[in-house]
């Protein structure tokens, strides 16, 4: 991956009476980077890129893209930006190739960067709908379309998905999957959706409070926490009245009531082979078996005592 910054931004602060949206945080873009910035409704992350697109003025801090200030060169940068909001309207009315005609007239863009756009976002079938008849996954790929108009090659996505169907969200993956691929773009999503996060984009930077917690892979952020996989089982038969709650490095956690095993294991590859051992040792056959990878609800959980689905007050 290209190290080269697209955007350096340093000591930001944004506050609202007497709220702390943005509270301190420094954030960098690198060239064909897809970050992530992950975090319950509140979190600020809506803040965060508002003052990078040049829509909000931090309180303190200094933004930079391509190493020229959003401040001092705003519209001249605003070329280099998609943007795509929390909620996008449209005129019901008018048709999707009239919409992003429409928008296209803003960039001076020719009609065959429209029909290319069109074809980008898979709205070809409804190139004559009115969009009010479009579906929720359909107007976000509407939505989408238009903020590629100018051939960004920084793409600012701010909840895309939000309420989408599991289909019409991959869709929207897919797309963006594809502009990396093929043109090398790079992206800024904010979403509360730890999959969206994960599947999309190489580093996750999970906020809370107007401030960043941790950022990384989701590897790295798990390791970092040392954070246990889980293993759930249930047993066939009565268990033994020696059976051993600690073996090696394992400890198990039984209830010999329903026969159900839990163990903690930071190392699965050398524990659950001992797990398997311990159970044929004693002679119990496996009904159930799940292996739990933890995710990053578990790590914004064990940083906040809240889940990523809770607002932030």
């Amino acid at each position: 991956m290209d190290t080269e910054l697209l955007i350096s931004a340093r000591g930001l602060y944004k506050s609202f009476k007497k709220v702390k949206a943005v509270d301190g945080v420094d954030f960098t873009l690198a060239a064909g980077e897809y970050v992530a910035l992950l975090g319950p409704n509140g979190a600020g992350k809506t803040t965060l890129v508002e003052m990078i697109e040049g829509i909000r003025t931090p309180d303190r801090g200094e933004i930079l893209v391509r190493g020229l200030s959003i401040k001092d060169e705003r519209s001249s940068l605003y070329g280099r930006l998609g943007i795509s909001f929390q909620e996008t309207r449209f005129l019901e009315k008018i048709t999707v190739l009239e919409t992003i005609r429409l928008f296209a007239s803003f960039y001076r863009q020719p009609e065959k960067r429209i029909e290319e756009v069109i074809q980008i976002v898979g709205l070809e079938e409804k190139r004559s709908a009115y969009t009010k008849n479009l579906s929720g996954g359909q107007r976000q790929r509407l939505a989408l379309g238009i903020a590629l108009l100018n051939d960004p090659e920084i793409l600012i996505l701010d909840e895309p998905t939000t309420g989408l169907d599991p289909a019409a969200r991959r869709e929207i993956w897919d797309i963006l999957l594809k502009l990396r691929a093929e043109r090398g773009t790079s992206l800024i999503l904010t979403t509360h959706y730890m999959e969206e996060a994960t599947h999309l984009c190489d580093r996750i930077i999970i906020m809370d409070r107007g401030r960043f917690l941790a950022q990384g892979s989701l590897s790295n952020l798990l390791s970092k926490m040392n954070m246990p996989d889980i293993a759930h089982f249930v047993v066939a038969g009565p268990l033994p009245g020696d059976i051993p709650q600690r073996s090696g490095g394992l400890v198990i956690e039984w209830n010999r009531l329903t026969g159900k095993g839990r163990c903690e294991m930071h190392n699965v590859s050398e524990e659950l082979p001992a797990l398997f051992a311990l159970l044929e040792k004693n002679g119990l056959r496996l009904k159930d078996f799940e292996h739990v990878r933890p995710t990053l609800d578990d790590l914004f959980l064990e940083m906040t005592g809240r889940r990523l689905t809770e607002e932030t007050e």
